[in-house]
């Protein structure tokens, strides 16, 4: 494939330090077995999944312990095998900070696999034995969801619809946020899976072409799939570096950068014929479909400052944020925080003693004191719409979030919002205005959750009304049929039994007939006998 004529550029973004050569030093890590691993059943967008496993039971690596349930959700699988011990709520890494139904995993320290069923090679080994449905069915079942933060479930991604014909296949290797790293590291060791990923993404979708987009401050990674490339040579898969932007790794950034196409407001990127995917995503379709194993690990970079021996490690889902911990050697004693993620997006941590999700990407220990700068009135400098990435009006989503007037913030876009954190960044005001970007989405989607209640109890309840009043007819109605019947049956019984008596008494209606006619002829009688005069004596 020839190379890219010309890069765009988004609007606004920001230059930010990397800090990313912190944990990019020495090789990813495998980190050691945990004796016990908690398990959020909802580690995706959408409905979180089901058990399908009991306390006692004992399952092997890779066995499915919980099932999806609906389109939009994902299975989980176990990471090890172990009992399980509990299945109840735990605390989970979010920033609600609110517990989560867990399946708690003890390992027994064997760590076998289940029965694993590989995609069969082709022949010539450069086709498929199955069709882009039969393996998009392969990715549902194995878990595999978005691996760059959003956690969507990636068998749904791979399903545009009838209507939709994808172009090109973007991998998102941007990585643009400062200190994580997982993905570069990735690309660097595991260059020849992300391609054949890559492959396969594009053979289900039925993509022309595949771009894969690294920032050019990641010139391990770059030689690294073109090395990766040349192996196997593909002349519809490119590998192209970028500027390094924050947030060049946003989707709908990427997607301008690459293509000089804009995604339209509240659209996808489907839309104009395009698809990203994380190329740790693509790495994990490898693992489904040609080694026959679900997602039950990933790589976090373990970093900051506040870190003793920043690293990148391979974990296994459901590992404790405090082995990995340990097993970088601890925290500096000037450690002041724990982030989930990186220092633009990510969001802080009570504790360490909580599970890795599929979300997790990176642990940031930052050694500042935390300070909570005083806030001051917005002086509408304007700082923030010159950085915002969206193109938003921050100041105005910012005035009308906290009035929460929340049909104005979504007249003005709210949720093209990407919560990249640049306005907040620049605020001289020091305002944190994405948080308050996030209360209002909060706000909004638990109206509409409430919305949806109260449509759903008043169609219940309207239903429940009219059954009653059809219950309530249908009785009248068989009340009707069922006197209408009684007296059918009476009228009917009277008949029968006068008829009976005549029938059976034939002599007795002969005498009273009789006797009525002698009544009747003693009647007349005494008429006549009134009538005529009666003679009178004779005088003597």
């Amino acid at each position: 494939m020839s190379p890219i004529a010309q890069l765009a550029h988004f609007h606004g973004g920001l230059k930010l330090q990397s800090h990313k050569t912190l944990s990019t030093a020495s090789p990813v890590v495998k980190a050691r077995l945990p004796e016990q691993l908690i398990l959020p059943l909802q580690q995706h967008i959408g409905i979180a999944a089901k058990p399908l496993v009991n306390i006692g039971d004992h399952v092997l690596k890779g066995q499915m312990l919980a099932e999806a349930c609906g389109e939009i959700s994902a299975p989980i699988h176990a990471p090890t095998s172990g009992e399980i011990v509990d299945i109840n709520e735990y605390p989970a890494p979010h920033p609600s900070g609110l517990n989560a139904l867990c399946i708690v995993l003890n390992s027994d320290g064997k760590d076998t696999w289940c029965e694993r069923h590989p995609l069969k090679p082709s022949p010539d080994g450069r086709h498929y034995t199955e069709s882009p449905a039969e393996l998009r069915q392969r990715v549902y079942q194995a878990g595999i969801v978005g691996l760059g933060g959003a956690t969507f479930p990636t068998s749904v991604k791979l399903n545009p619809g009838e209507q939709a014909h994808i172009d090109t296949l973007i991998l998102n290797g941007a990585e643009c946020e400062p200190y994580i790293s997982c993905d570069d590291m990735l690309m660097r060791e595991y260059g020849e899976e992300v391609i054949s990923g890559c492959e396969l993404i594009q053979y289900i979708v039925s993509a022309r072409q595949c771009l894969i987009a690294i920032e050019d401050n990641k010139p391990r990674a770059i030689e690294a799939l073109r090395t990766a490339l040349k192996k196997n040579p593909s002349g519809t898969i490119d590998v192209v570096a970028i500027p390094t932007i924050y947030p060049t790794g946003g989707e709908k950034q990427l997607v301008k950068v690459v293509t000089q196409q804009e995604i339209p407001s509240d659209g996808l990127p489907s839309d104009i014929g395009v698809l990203v995917q994380n190329v740790a995503t693509a790495v994990a379709v490898h693992n489904a479909i040609h080694l026959g194993e679900p997602l039950i690990s990933r790589i976090v970079s373990v970093t900051g400052e506040g870190i003793r021996q920043p690293q990148n490690m391979l974990v296994l889902v459901g590992t404790p944020m405090s082995e990995l911990i340990a097993q970088s050697a601890g925290y500096h004693e000037q450690a002041s925080k724990l982030i989930m993620g990186g220092p633009m997006m990510g969001f802080c941590l009570p504790t360490d003693e909580l599970p890795v999700t599929r979300a997790c990407n990176c642990l940031l220990v930052e050694n500042t004191p935390e300070q909570t700068p005083a806030t001051l009135p917005c002086i509408r400098c304007g700082a923030c719409s010159q950085v915002c990435p969206a193109q938003l009006l921050p100041q105005q989503l910012f005035w009308h979030a906290s009035s929460k007037n929340f049909d104005m913030v979504q007249d003005y876009h709210l949720f093209d919002c990407i919560e990249c954190g640049c306005c907040t960044y620049v605020c001289p005001s020091q305002i944190p205005l994405v948080q308050y970007y996030r209360f209002a989405k909060t706000e909004i989607w638990n109206q509409e959750r409430e919305r949806i209640r109260s449509d759903h109890a008043r169609i219940r309840h309207d239903f429940r009304q009219a059954r009653l009043a059809r219950e309530k007819k249908e009785r009248e109605e068989k009340l009707r049929l069922k006197k209408e019947l009684l007296e059918k049956k009476k009228q009917m019984e009277s008949t029968a039994e006068n008829s009976g008596e005549a029938e059976a008494n034939p002599r007795k209606a002969a005498i009273e007939a009789a006797m009525k006619r002698v009544q009747e002829k003693k009647a007349m009688q005494s008429a006549s006998q009134s009538a005529t005069p009666s003679p009178q004596k004779q005088q003597p």
